[in-house]
């Protein structure tokens, strides 16, 4: 009889275009099928970005109510009775951070002998504070408070702990627990980035932006990735030169006010929203620098992404200096002001790109290698059981 696939539940909240999730499938493509099998545990009734692609790789997708504290014994009810309708999971790989602690706790309660909690976060308490204060986004915010609150508890329950890179572990984990760390690299397929001139010549053209200079973001519209913050940046470059665009690549619930702010500014036709995008590695071809202020970030997939694209991109100090692969990223604090930024931005918009395919793999971050490793634990983890 045929050897069927280790079957691994991969625990998210909506499989959307985030780092995250885009990082979870830059691994799923990448691991042997025939041998691993990921399932997805999702916490969403609609469908996301990448379900259909789940689908057509063999993955099954199941749904949960959200987290909630207002449904939170409902929610751990309806959780109880997955885990009794599929027994057949030995290897839970969770997600969701600090509210991992919910998922594996009641994992380990069945018996699931192989529980990972996943970091993909690093919160500032300082950060927290200046969010409060802004207040554009409570509901963001009351999230990431009761992660911040409820952290401690994953590593009761959790039998592996894994993050995104040092700082997200140290925050999840606490910096005394290091040594039993692992970090999985927020690892992409490079050789699709690389920049080529003429291919970037042509994207340019076809999304009307020849003979600009385009400073780039991609990320989620949420309070996280600093967008109003990113605009007040963006518009004392524009005043320096009206040459220059902003196009910005996401969703998200904060889209509307960002929208208009764009036109309170008056700079609508220097500022492109193109949406969820599948093409991010020819979206970066036309971008000349990526500039990313973000509020908190466990090591963001998108400015890896960036690197491979030889782009220079401009981010905070909030932002681990692990991402730093190719030297191509230039930190400033957030509480140096917009046209201080500016500056930066504008002096740093005229350089020869790069062919950065090697600086990506001997830093650690092409999948292949990266997914052989998840996937040789795997294989490990369920070896253990079955012995």
């Amino acid at each position: 009889m045929e050897q069927q696939p280790i079957r691994v539940l991969q625990v998210l909240t909506i499989m959307n275009l985030g780092g995250a999730e885009t990082m979870i499938m830059n691994y799923y493509r990448h691991v042997d099928r025939t041998k691993i099998q990921f399932d997805f545990l999702l916490h969403r009734e609609e469908r996301g970005f990448f379900d259909d692609e789940i689908e057509s790789l063999g993955g099954k997708i199941y749904r949960m109510p959200p987290i909630a504290p207002q449904n939170y014994f409902k929610y751990k009810k309806k959780l109880n009775a997955f885990f009794d309708k599929y027994p057949n999971y030995t290897i839970v790989h969770s997600h969701l951070n600090a509210l991992s602690s919910i998922i594996l706790g009641v994992a380990k309660n069945k018996n699931v002998s192989t529980r990972i909690a996943h970091s993909h976060l690093a919160v500032e308490a300082t950060v927290l504070q200046n969010i409060f204060k802004k207040n554009t986004d409570i509901k963001a915010t009351i999230k990431d408070t009761i992660q911040s609150l409820i952290r401690q508890k994953v590593k009761k329950v959790a039998t592996h702990y894994f993050a995104c890179g040092e700082k997200a572990g140290d925050w999840l984990y606490g910096k005394n627990n290091k040594q039993n760390v692992t970090v999985i690299n927020n690892a992409i397929d490079a050789s699709l980035f690389t920049y080529n001139q003429v291919k970037s010549q042509h994207i340019k053209k076809a999304l009307n932006l020849t003979g600009k200079k385009v400073i780039g973001h991609v990320g989620r519209f949420n309070e996280q990735k600093n967008h109003f913050f990113l605009l007040k940046i963006f518009y004392e470059v524009y005043k320096h030169n009206n040459n220059c665009v902003l196009v910005l690549v996401g969703d998200g619930n904060l889209k509307p006010k960002i929208e208009k702010e764009v036109a309170n500014l008056g700079i609508q036709k220097n500022v492109y929203f193109l949406g969820l995008r599948k093409d991010i590695p020819q979206i970066l071809q036309s971008f000349d620098l990526f500039l990313f202020p973000s509020l908190y970030e466990g090591l963001p997939v998108t400015a890896v992404e960036a690197q491979a694209s030889g782009l220079k991109i401009i981010t905070s100090t909030t932002v681990t200096k692990e991402v730093n692969i190719t030297g191509l990223v230039t930190y400033v604090s957030l509480e140096t002001p917009e046209t201080e930024w500016a500056n930066i931005v504008i002096k740093s918009l005229n350089y020869e790109r790069e062919d950065t395919l090697n600086k990506i793999k001997t830093g650690g971050y092409d999948i292949y290698e990266n997914a052989k490793n998840l996937q040789n634990f795997y294989l490990k983890e369920n070896q253990n059981v079955r012995n």
